[in-house]
């Protein structure tokens, strides 16, 4: 199911106005301000990352406070470490929504941290807005989800790696929690679905970094393509070992689903020059409001050779769509903004994009790049317009056939 550009943006406009210093974000709670959080971690092996979406939030809440603010009042954003430890995380949930009393998040990165503090939400009925790409299987009316759900990510990358690359013995590798595993699951359906085949699939602890074994068995297994569910700093090693035991990415390339700018630049693009990913941004999207937006966010953090990726996006572009949801509602209360944000539309930098009304995760246009040797990518292929969202793809949900809506999860479609 898609929809035509022109029905889907909203007359509201990107303000690009004068952006105010991070240190103005710092107001008392008051009736001239309106307090919100950002549950990112500032500390730990996660916060090089985390860091950057906190940074996100905070540069939309200063372009929409310099612009006027919401119903008249500033934005205060109060930022709080996670640590990179989903029982901090928690402990820091309890804290904005308890004693802050704060009625929306933006926040968390992993589905480990999300699932941490998804409780805490859904008992007190506060919204938190979650902007990184997941698995799907959740269905909560505490919280509104930015990312890619694996029907965006894996529905055209699939068959365009069959039926464009030629390559149909799949060696899917990932890392062993929960999101590569249901990402694999929703991959192996279509891989069968299209003609071709997995052969192995294997997966290592988060922050694996000894590579040669698993590599060796790619080179022996017979696939002519690697799909990467691989996370974290564990990327960063994969790609070093493959090219290191001579794989090249024309005879055996790996197509991932996690891999983004910020690995890229870790790793070294030589690594990775040649590969594919699948996400609904690419810093090199040629389009207007993304040079605006990256020069932006450059001028923001004081950087100007600062990375821009697929999270920090929606990270960014959920401010605005919270924003527009209170507007519309009138109040600032969760109940107000779960029903003022359904249906609410953006013009991102990465394109338009909608807060589906009835399983309130977003649409997104999906988008396959390939990795050159300056660290950016090619765009390859891509939709022509944002596709609905189906968070329980794997389980057979279409776009005729919801399991996940706004009354709720039908666990009985399971």
């Amino acid at each position: 199911m898609t929809m035509k550009r022109r029905q889907f943006l909203t007359t509201a406009a990107l303000s690009t106005g004068a952006l105010a210093m991070p240190g103005f974000l710092k107001y008392a709670h008051s009736a001239e301000t309106v307090q919100v959080g950002a549950l990112f971690s500032q500390t730990g092996g996660l916060s090089v990352v985390e860091k950057m979406l906190a940074d996100a939030v905070q540069m939309a809440a200063a372009e929409i406070n310099a612009a006027g603010g919401v119903l008249g009042k500033q934005i205060a954003v109060t930022v709080e470490d996670g640590a990179s430890d989903p029982k901090t995380f928690a402990e820091k949930a309890q804290k904005l929504v308890i004693k802050d009393k704060v009625q929306t998040v933006f926040g968390c990165h992993t589905s480990a941290s999300r699932k941490a503090v998804l409780p805490i939400f859904e008992r007190r009925n506060a919204m938190l807005f979650y902007q990184t790409h997941y698995e799907g299987f959740e269905c909560s009316r505490n919280v509104v989800y930015l990312g890619a759900v694996p029907n965006q990510q894996l529905g055209n990358y699939i068959p365009w790696i069959i039926e464009t690359l030629g390559k149909k013995k799949f060696f899917i590798v990932g890392s062993n929690y929960v999101y590569p595993r249901e990402m694999a699951k929703v991959s192996k359906s279509l891989i069968e679905a299209h003609g071709g085949e997995w052969v192995a699939d294997e997966y290592l602890e988060l922050g694996h970094s000894e590579w040669a074994v698993t590599v060796n068995k790619i080179k022996e297994s017979g696939a002519d393509v690697v799909l990467s569910n691989v996370v974290g700093d564990s990327i960063i090693s994969f790609y070093r070992e493959f090219k290191n035991q001579g794989l090249s990415q024309e005879q055996i390339p790996i197509c991932a689903t996690v891999t983004s700018e910020i690995e890229i630049a870790a790793m070294g693009p030589e690594y990775a020059a040649g590969s594919y990913t699948s996400f609904p941004y690419f810093m090199s999207l040629d389009l207007p409001s993304n040079t605006s937006f990256i020069e932006r966010y450059r001028a923001y953090v004081n950087d100007p050779k600062a990375i821009t990726y697929h999270s920090l996006e929606a990270a960014y572009f959920q401010v605005y769509l919270w924003k527009q949801a209170v507007e519309k509602a009138g109040d600032f209360t969760a109940d107000a903004i779960r029903e003022g944000v359904r249906g609410q539309t953006f013009d991102a930098p990465g394109g338009p994009v909608k807060v589906d009304p009835d399983n309130l995760h977003t649409w997104l246009t999906p988008r396959i790049g390939q990795w050159q040797a300056d660290g950016q990518s090619k765009v390859v292929n891509e939709y022509p317009e944002p596709i609905k969202p189906l968070p329980y793809s794997a389980y057979g949900e279409t776009a005729d056939n919801l399991f996940c809506t706004a009354k709720g999860l039908d666990s009985s479609k399971l």
